[in-house]
């Protein structure tokens, strides 16, 4: 049986000569509304007019309404009507390079296979929420496209880092975001055929390529495609950007609980000395090793560093993540289901140990737990064993920017 393709290029919608700055806006999903109508009233031009359409719309709207998709649908002809996004006439690939600090990372924007996502040749390692799943297919079926993309991994592979970087060479980039919260974007459009053709079939030879920031978008491109195909229409893919792992960079994803259930602070502190390490710190914890956790809890911070680590070979038993959850949140807190549970938050990893302290400092918070990151071997581990890691595992760091590559439906 033939194995079906992993990527392949396509004509892109994407901002005109000069607009990518204009046009750029963080991912839907990590602007809280009030920080979405700000940048929405400041920046007339800004994708989240379409990905976060409520940010323009009347305050109360509910942002599943069906008005805010509409409204999306309405500004993405309105950014192609005024010239300010384009279409491209052919397929191409795209190069597309994140600078943050001293770190780069560059990699390529691609169609991506519905089909081999199907066939698992395109790993997952997340679960995601109905709801979220819901808004972005709604949003997908309205514009007629998919305007956000997700972010995924390939190995090592230096004949395609030559490719990418050879296309960068040639000219000057054909989209610059100098700085969209402290990272440099910057993409190249890939027009040449054989260039075309040698990426094709590099990537395409690869085993697997695996989802890393995205799963939402992912799923829901899936459920939009099943649904054309049903009806007697193609769109088997969703909007992707490659990168090499040893080039992709993961934070901790860190914890916040509203309450300590039935024990004192100090009850907490004495209950997890059984199993930690409990060593008081001056400043903030972020941990540089695994099997330690950063603790805040009523104005100081803790040091947990784990006494005996459990002698698995199970890829999520091993997880930080997974020995928070099974030593610390559920005996201690009676925090059994991270995803439902209300008295549990998230607070990603680029916020840093002074993101987990001020939500507790403000009283709205108990205590807060940061974590060390989970690597993109045990990501990847996961991933090939067909397993699922615990929620909000993993928080990627440079986010892809929502509108300089979107992929339409037809």
């Amino acid at each position: 049986m033939a194995v079906s393709a992993l990527v392949k290029p396509f004509a892109g919608i994407r901002p005109a000569p000069g607009r990518a700055a204009d046009v750029a806006a963080p991912p839907y999903d990590v602007v809280g509304a009030e920080d979405a109508r700000r940048i929405v009233n400041e920046r007339p031009l800004s994708f989240l007019r379409v990905s976060r359409a409520e940010a323009s719309l009347p305050e109360g709207l509910d942002p599943y309404s069906r008005e805010v998709y509409e409204a999306a649908a309405r500004s993405l002809k309105s950014l192609e009507a005024s010239g300010t996004l384009v279409r491209d006439a052919a397929p191409a690939y795209y190069v597309y390079r994140m600078t943050a600090n001293d770190r780069v990372q560059t990699g390529v924007a691609v169609s991506a296979s519905i089909e081999a996502y199907v066939e698992n040749r395109i790993r997952r390692h997340e679960l995601t929420m109905p709801e979220k799943e819901d808004d972005r297919t709604r949003q997908i079926e309205a514009v007629a496209a998919i305007t956000g993309p997700v972010l995924m991994m390939h190995r090592e592979s230096r004949p395609l880092a030559s490719l990418l970087a050879a296309a960068a060479a040639d000219r000057e980039a054909d989209m610059v975001v100098p700085d969209l919260g402290g990272i440099r974007h910057e993409v190249w459009t890939v027009c040449d055929a054989d260039r075309i053709a040698a990426i094709s079939r590099i990537m395409n030879a690869m085993d697997a390529l695996y989802i890393g920031d995205g799963h939402h978008r992912s799923a829901a491109a899936a459920r939009v495609a099943a649904a054309r195909c049903a009806a007697g229409r193609s769109s088997g893919s969703f909007l992707a950007v490659c990168f090499p792992e040893d080039e992709v960079s993961v934070l901790g994803y860190n914890r916040v609980v509203r309450d300590l259930g039935d024990l004192a602070p100090e009850g907490l502190v004495c209950a997890l000395a059984r199993d930690f390490d409990v060593r008081a710190m001056d400043g903030p914890v972020c941990p540089n090793a695994p099997r330690s956790f950063g603790l805040y809890l009523a104005g100081q911070w803790y040091l947990l560093t784990l006494r005996k680590p459990d002698a698995t070979e199970d890829p999520v038993t091993n997880l930080d993540v997974s020995l928070l959850d099974r030593l610390v949140l559920e005996p201690h807190l009676g925090i059994g289901h991270p995803t439902t549970d209300p008295r549990i938050s998230f607070v990603g990893g680029s916020h840093g140990g002074e993101g987990v302290a001020a939500q507790v400092d403000s009283g709205e918070m108990a205590a807060g737990f940061t974590l060390f990151p989970c690597s993109i071997a045990e990501l990847m581990a996961v991933a090939d064993a067909e397993r699922i890691m615990p929620p909000k595992s993993t928080w990627f760091y440079p986010k892809l920017a929502d509108g300089l590559i979107s992929l339409p439906l037809d």
